[in-house]
């Protein structure tokens, strides 16, 4: 097996992000991949015109991707924010405003996989307050993402890099899952397997991917040290996509890395060309 029975798609919020977001998808296209995800792109606005949503839309149409993936609004990400759904205030209005507008681009483009991130701890505010306006609004995204016919996704993050954030183990985020799936009926809460963050965690990879593989909606990929392109670090990154595949994930892998300032289209020297085109 390997990188070459895999079925990727590009991350356009970090790799390709020399150009402008409306000429990455042709980008990615140019360089042999057929599917695309992104972050929220406008990160000051949940809510943004119409005319900058169908210029994006068309952009992926014109290229001839799909998109396979979408975050709900974030907040500032790339930045200090993590996610706003568990933020009381403005943070938490922006994110329930912006949960019909993600999903009708989402459902416009066939897209179904929606990613909620849960947000950072803030001070003076009990823990246990934010986890119960998670849930609300994660109820809210689920319902959505039904709507359309997606799963909603629960990303766990790293600790260092993400001190604030509560989500930073595989059965933190695991449980989450739980709690929303339960809260709704719907089943379809899942997962979001990122191996770099697990890896940054000190988790034990073969032990997650046996234990949750079957609860996972999306996987994402990044080496470490450095969070960069596979083969950049020491993260057995192929052996860990076959143990995937023979745990039973069928699903997409997202290539979440760093180009290490090389320019888009040289950063998958480790990728042949004929593995990029989903299959």
């Amino acid at each position: 097996m390997g990188f070459a029975d895999q079925r990727f798609n590009v991350n356009l919020s970090i790799l390709f992000t020399e150009l402008p977001l409306l000429e990455r998808p042709a980008a990615a296209a140019a360089a042999g991949f057929t599917a695309v995800e992104l972050w929220w792109p406008w990160v000051d606005s949940p809510t943004p015109e119409q005319s900058e949503l169908d210029a994006l839309r068309s952009a992926i149409e014109d290229a001839g991707v799909r998109l396979t993936g979408l975050n709900f609004y974030a907040g500032q990400l790339p930045g200090p924010d993590r996610g706003a759904l568990s933020v009381p205030g403005e943070e938490s209005e922006r994110f329930r405003a912006n949960i019909d507008v993600a999903a009708e681009f989402a459902r416009s483009l066939g897209c179904t996989a929606l990613n909620a991130l849960y947000g950072n701890r803030v001070d003076g505010v009990d823990p246990a307050e934010q986890d119960a306006l998670a849930l609300e609004n994660l109820v809210l995204a689920a319902r959505a993402a039904d709507r359309i016919g997606a799963i909603l996704l629960i990303e766990t993050l790293n600790q260092p890099e993400s001190p604030l954030y509560p989500l930073v183990t595989a059965p933190a985020g695991i449980a989450v899952v739980d709690r929303v799936n339960e809260a709704t009926g719907l089943d379809n809460a899942r997962f979001l397997m990122d191996l770099y963050h697990l890896s940054m965690n000190g988790e034990d990879l073969p032990s997650v991917i046996e234990r949750y593989a079957s609860r996972t909606g999306h996987v994402q990929i990044a080496d470490n040290p450095g969070r960069g392109a596979p083969g950049t670090g020491s993260l057995p990154l192929e052996d860990l996509l076959d143990r995937l595949a023979k745990a039973g994930y069928e699903g997409w892998v997202g290539l979440e890395y760093k180009p290490g300032g090389l320019p888009g289209a040289e950063a998958f020297a480790w990728l042949p060309r004929e593995a990029r085109a989903a299959r």
